[in-house]
This record gives C-alpha cells, structure tokens and sequence, in this order.
C-alpha cells in the first residue's frame, strides 16, 4: 500500500487586519461577552480549559492571554479529504523554528504565528511556493 500524496499546490494566505490574542479561562468558565465580535473567533471547550482567540483589543487586562498574534486565513476552498494542505504550509515555519498556532474551522484554517516572526513567516512561506495576500475588503 502506498502513502497518500501530500498537497503540493500553492496555498494562498489573506493576512488578517489587526493582532489578536489567545486566553486561557477556566473549563467551567461562561463565555464571557468580549469574546465574541468583529474578526476571527475561535471558542474551544475541553476538560482543562476554555481557551478563545479574538482580537487582542478585546482581551481584558488581567485575563490569562498571549498576545502579540498575527493571522492568516487560508484562501479555499478545501476538501475535506484532501490532505497536506496544513502541512505544506507550517513545515516551512516549523523548520525554521517559527512557532505556530492553527486553528480549523468548517470551511478553512487560520493560522498564527507572533508579530515579531510575522514578516519572517510571510518570506519563508513565499520561499516555499505560498502565496500571502491582504485580506479581501
């Protein structure tokens, strides 16, 4: 039996405007009101944790966060089945020792990496045959 074939096609990433943030609340914590609002949001529930990545301007000070993230939306659309897509993407940052934080959601992917690795990132990805673009207004 041979290995299914990885993507091989250029992934295109639209920048997102802003920074945004990733907070840790309590698993029994409610969602609080600031977490939901304009730009991506991603709210994940698990034993250990409550964990939402919104916009950074509206994490609150004193909750638990790590700031400072840049995001890229992966530009499908994309099968469900189809294989290597993230992969082809994050090898080239993860190689190069670029931490990463990816996020997946019905339709596509985001990916984040932090500002200071961020101009980094999008010359590495271009390297390996990405393309990164402006967010569609």
């Amino acid at each position: 039996m041979t290995a299914p074939l990885l993507s091989t096609r250029s992934i295109t990433l639209a920048t997102l405007p802003s920074l945004y943030a990733v907070a840790r609340l309590a698993p029994q914590a409610a969602i609080p009101p600031w977490a939901d609002g304009e730009g991506f949001v991603s709210i994940s529930r698990s034993g250990e944790e409550l964990s939402i990545t919104c916009l950074q301007a509206r994490v609150p000070d004193g909750v638990q966060a790590d700031r400072g993230w840049v995001a890229f939306r992966f530009v499908g659309p994309f099968g469900f089945g189809e294989t290597g897509i993230v992969l082809s993407v994050i090898r080239p940052l993860s190689e190069n020792g670029i931490g990463i934080f990816v996020v997946s959601t019905f339709d596509g992917d985001h990916l984040l990496v932090s500002q200071a690795d961020g101009e980094r990132a999008c010359a590495l990805l271009a390297a390996a045959g990405h393309r990164v673009v402006p967010v569609a207004g």
